[in-house]
């Protein structure tokens, strides 16, 4: 049984540059929620990619949808595959990585492993995972869903969120909220630039932060 949605709106081209600007861990000292699981961890180090979450669900041996998915999926889209639990089969390799990078997608996660790790590094295709398994899924024609809400990582993702992903893992936005979150976000940034520069000047992080000054007021010295 197949269950297939529309796809979602594109995300606008200015947004996405601007999220482009943003890091995950940034985002990661204003939320608490969004975050997929960290044993989710890019094939590909170095990576940063925006992208409009296109979501896919399919069963342990099975990855008809997926093929379809990446078929009808759009330059910029991100996959966000929902494994069912399974940990075993790799439902993305070689062909399905060339296949995105040809159409451009921006990225994809797979609550799950994936294979051909050499195509990941052959093509540069920005990819998250949970691990590696030479084990295959099948075009057996089972089950598959496309653009429902899905489980990847322990958080719920929903067609036509925006995925940023990095070195430091994948966050799941409501794409109403992203723009006021990454104008904050890199207002953090700029700060952080400006403490480094004061760290070379011999201020103590414990003096900037406040942190020795909380320290100190709980014991009583100050």
């Amino acid at each position: 049984m197949f269950q297939m949605n529309a796809l979602p709106p594109a995300l606008p081209g200015e947004l996405v540059d601007l999220l482009q600007k943003v890091e995950t861990a940034t985002i990661g000292h204003v939320l608490h929620d969004g975050f997929l699981h960290p044993r989710i961890k890019p094939v590909l180090p170095g990576r940063r990619v925006v992208g409009c979450a296109v979501t896919v669900c399919i069963p342990a041996m099975d990855s008809v949808m997926l093929h379809h998915a990446v078929s009808v999926a759009r330059p910029g889209d991100f996959l966000v595959v929902e494994r069912l639990g399974d940990e075993r089969h790799a439902c993305w390799g070689g062909m399905v990585t060339h296949a995105a990078a040809i159409a451009g997608l921006a990225g994809g996660v797979v609550d799950g492993p994936v294979t051909d790790l050499s195509e990941f590094h052959a093509t540069g295709f920005p990819m998250w995972a949970s691990g590696v398994s030479p084990i295959t899924t099948k075009q057996l024609g089972l089950y598959g869903a496309l653009n429902v809400p899905v489980s990847v990582g322990g958080q719920i993702v929903r067609p036509g969120d925006l995925i940023l992903a990095d070195d430091s893992g994948v966050v799941a936005l409501d794409r109403a909220q992203a723009q006021a979150l990454a104008a904050k976000c890199i207002g953090m940034q700029d700060f952080e630039i400006e403490v480094l520069e004061k760290l070379r000047t011999g201020v103590k992080l414990g003096t900037i932060s406040g942190a020795s000054e909380k320290i100190a007021k709980a014991m009583g010295v100050a």
